[in-house]
């Protein structure tokens, strides 16, 4: 079983910073792209940030400029630093993971969630 647990989520001040975690662990041989969706109260998940297992990546506009993220494969741990953070920032983030476990079959994974909230 392979399980995403994230970290770092909060309450921050508008103008403030954070960053979040998210480890894998568990039978996962290896990972290809990881990623940090977000859901606010009322609307969809949205994409806000996605790492390849190469290093490319890809941002919402709405983050751009203000959220970077990064991963430490070694660590199998995929991180989002969250700068100049608005209230509109604020909903819960989940962490996203794809690759194959110790079996060779393609796996998905979510985490639970982190909840971030920034106040004006």
């Amino acid at each position: 079983q392979v399980q995403l647990v994230e970290s770092g989520g909060g309450l921050v001040q508008a103008g403030g910073s954070l960053r979040l975690s998210c480890a894998a662990s568990g039978s996962i041989l290896s990972i290809n792209a990881m990623g940090w969706y977000r859901q606010a109260p009322g609307k969809q998940r949205e994409l806000v940030a996605a790492i390849t297992g190469g290093g490319s990546t890809n941002y919402a506009d709405s983050v751009k400029g203000r959220f970077t993220i990064s991963r430490d494969n070694a660590k199998k741990t995929v991180y989002l630093q969250m700068n100049s953070l608005k209230p509109e920032d604020t909903a819960v983030y989940y962490c996203n993971a794809d690759g194959e476990d110790s079996r060779y079959r393609y796996l998905e994974v979510w985490g639970q969630g982190t909840l971030v909230t920034v106040s004006s």
